[in-house]
């Protein structure tokens, strides 16, 4: 692409696209190509005047790259294309833009060149709807703003005052248009972030193997296998296995849904129980957004108790406006001041400003890689005093590894291993995958000699490999529930068990056949991030495992936590936080596996690990994508600021109409005026919740 270098300074340039006119799609190629470029922190593409504003990290290098990059781009590359997100915002503010323009200037030629009776019957026209909206209102037995609007102009009317109730009409369009605006633009920002999360999935191919593949490769009529625990990633249809599917995120059904041949699946559902194995019909991004975008306006979830108590508040208010308004004419007989209040109302700004600060909120979580189902989400983790620690993939690293392997009755290493990696590569576990890839690291390749896998949540793996039962899991799963024997003569090797590992045993016919050491560091941030929480409020920081009580007490000393439980299973956890409930408490709960999901359920706000197993992010009502355990101290940082400025607005809503409201009544501020001063101090207060909460 040609293009002309018209600032630059340092760590900043401004280039102008030697293109007589660019479209919004071009725009977006280009903003999202830049984006990509390593050392580039922030772009603006400007489309009316082919204008693109590059920020990177100052240096030589980083400017390199840039320049480099911008000789090489071309529109009509289909990799630049494919960069660009399926929603980018740009075309809805673009429409917005142009409304809004349309509106003002038809009201300035208006003013300026229709005729006075021609303007007459146009308002009279125009204030039909208001008038209707009002009366409808009433009929539903409601005394709603639409009320107020329609009293206003109709009294407006009735004294032939033409010009006020124009007046009154332009400032209603001109904010229903800025609240539309506003309020689309924050679904769209945190829809557009939900939405560009990329995962894997198990290909199949027409020869039967299995690959782990990104989502985005995957083509319509595509074969994928998933399985418990995992997450459906595209839409399509069932052609193989028998599966128990969660589809609470699309059709918010309680229950799991029971699927089989034939059967049509959804992406972003969760496969509870069983395996299934999918057509593709919808490449990734088809209807995902909009799915998304209709769980955020119609999940009960978006509705925190401040939104509530704010939309009751202005619903209630609106019957004392309008009593305000009759008694101001009673006592002074003056239209003029009875008008005044009607131009000012409570609900507009409180029924807006707060679920645009709520909106606002969770879309700057989205930027620090959090995600959040919902409003009471938030302020559950801001009110919330006690907070529960998985151990495995939260404080410690989601990616252990395998630190020895000890076999049992003659067997090698490598077998077991091999044995052990054939069983594990598909289940979603950071204990799983660190089989898997010590098996790799190792080249030892296998091919599937298993029969169908069965997976015990919280326990193991079970399945029959050349006609012998094997199981792999937890000590509880092989030895007690299994009842599985040691080898008498290795029975004191087995005592001697290095302690400072999580075990991972492996069973062949009813016999110990390996022992599996799994290291699993603690992560560096994580004592830090405890002592932070504490600051931060939290009185009670628990940790929770199923690992033995040695290597427990072991990382609770060491990251400071209050309490802590080792070897419990899932039902242990959940029943906790229920007597936490009891005691008075507010619980937020931090887990990653498909044994946190009872608990992550349970908790006022459940939050799981992005790496972690699919059912957990399903069931969990906010997701950690960051690679450390700091995003929670920002989540608590913003969820307590957000509620901060929840009461700010209030009580500025509240103050800043009063005093309109006063001085309307006092002969001070004509209705025109005050509608003015309400519409901007409502548009302030909007816009004001849609910047971020924490600026450092």
């Amino acid at each position: 692409m040609k293009c002309k270098i018209l600032h630059e300074s340092a760590g900043r340039l401004r280039i102008h696209a030697m293109q007589s006119r660019m479209t919004l799609e071009q725009a977006d190629i280009l903003e999202y190509y830049l984006r990509n470029i390593d050392g580039v922190t922030d772009v603006k593409v400007f489309d009316h005047t082919c204008d693109a504003i590059i920020r990177y990290t100052p240096g030589a290098s980083a400017r390199t790259r840039v320049i480099g990059a911008l000789s090489r781009f071309s529109y009509a590359d289909e990799k630049n294309a494919a960069l660009v997100p399926e929603h980018t915002g740009r075309a809805l503010n673009r429409q917005y833009e142009e409304n809004l323009v349309a509106s003002v200037v038809w009201r300035i030629v208006g003013k300026l060149f229709l005729p006075a009776p021609v303007r007459t019957v146009y308002v009279i026209c125009r204030a039909v709807k208001h008038i209707r909206q009002g009366l409808n209102t009433l009929l539903k037995g409601k005394i709603e703003v639409s009320v107020l609007d329609a009293v206003a102009i109709t009294v407006s009317l009735l004294r032939r005052d033409f010009d006020t109730a124009s007046s009154v009409m332009f400032l209603l369009n001109l904010g229903e248009l800025l609240e539309e605006w506003t309020h689309k633009k924050s679904v769209d920002d945190l829809a557009g972030t939900m939405a560009l999360q990329v995962d894997k999935t198990w290909l199949r191919t027409p020869e039967g193997q299995e690959l782990l593949v990104p989502v985005r490769d995957v083509k319509v009529n595509d074969t994928i296998v998933v399985r418990t625990g995992g997450s459906i990633p595209l839409d399509g249809k069932v052609c193989g296995g028998d599966a128990s599917v969660n589809q609470a995120s699309i059709t918010g059904e309680g229950l799991p849904v029971h699927k089989e041949s034939g059967s049509y699946v959804y992406a972003g559902t969760v496969v509870e129980d069983g395996e299934c194995v999918i057509c593709v019909d919808k490449a990734m991004g088809s209807g995902r957004y909009d799915r998304i975008v209709r769980m955020i306006e119609e999940s009960e979830k978006l509705k925190s108790t401040s939104e509530a108590k704010a939309a009751h508040l202005a619903d209630r208010l609106v019957p004392i406006t309008l009593g305000g308004t009759v008694l101001t004419w009673l006592l002074t007989r003056n239209v003029t001041k009875a008008l005044s209040i009607l131009m000012v109302d409570f609900s507009c700004a409180l029924k807006l400003a707060m679920p645009l600060a709520i909106l606002s909120a969770m879309r700057e979580s989205g930027v620090h890689h959090i995600s959040v189902k919902g409003g009471r989400f938030l302020e559950a983790v801001a009110e919330a005093d006690t907070i529960v620690f998985d151990k495995t993939g939260t404080l410690t690293h989601a990616m252990p590894t395998v630190a020895e392997i000890i076999p049992f009755g003659d067997r090698e290493e490598d077998e077991v291993l091999r044995l052990a990696a054939c069983l594990e590569e598909h289940y979603p576990h950071s204990i799983a995958r660190a089989v898997v890839a010590e098996a790799t690291r190792r080249e030892l390749h296998h091919e599937e000699r298993h029969s169908k896998v069965e997976y015990v949540v919280a326990h193991g793996i079970s399945s029959v490999v050349d006609g012998e039962r094997v199981l792999i899991g937890s000590y509880h799963f092989i030895f007690e529930d299994e009842g599985c024997k040691i080898p008498e003569a290795e029975r004191e090797r087995f005592e001697s068990l290095p302690a400072e590992y999580s075990h991972l045993y492996l069973a062949i016919s009813g016999e110990l056949a390996a022992v599996l050491c799994i290291s699993d560091p603690l992560r560096e941030e994580a004592p830090e991030v405890i002592r932070q929480l504490k600051q931060l409020g939290f009185g009670k920081i628990v940790m929770m495992t199923g690992d033995n009580a040695k290597t427990a007490a072991s990382v609770a000393k060491t990251v400071g936590v209050d309490e802590y439980y080792a070897e419990v299973l899932p039902e242990d956890k959940a029943n906790f936080i229920r007597r936490e409930h009891k005691a008075g408490r507010r619980v937020i709960m931090l887990g990653d596996g498909i044994n946190d999901s009872p608990a992550l359920s349970e908790a006022d706000a459940g939050i799981a690990i992005r790496d972690g197993a699919a059912i957990a992010r399903e069931i969990a009502d906010i997701t950690l994508a960051a690679d450390d355990l700091w995003a929670l101290v920002t989540l608590r940082r913003i969820s307590t600021a957000l509620m901060k400025r929840v009461s700010v607005n209030y009580r500025f809503i509240i103050s800043f109409n009063l005093m309109l409201i006063l001085l309307g009544v006092g002969g001070i501020l004509p209705p025109a005026t005050s509608a003015l001063l309400h519409n901007l101090s409502t548009l302030g207060v909007s816009m004001h919740s849609m910047t971020n909460l924490l600026h450092d």
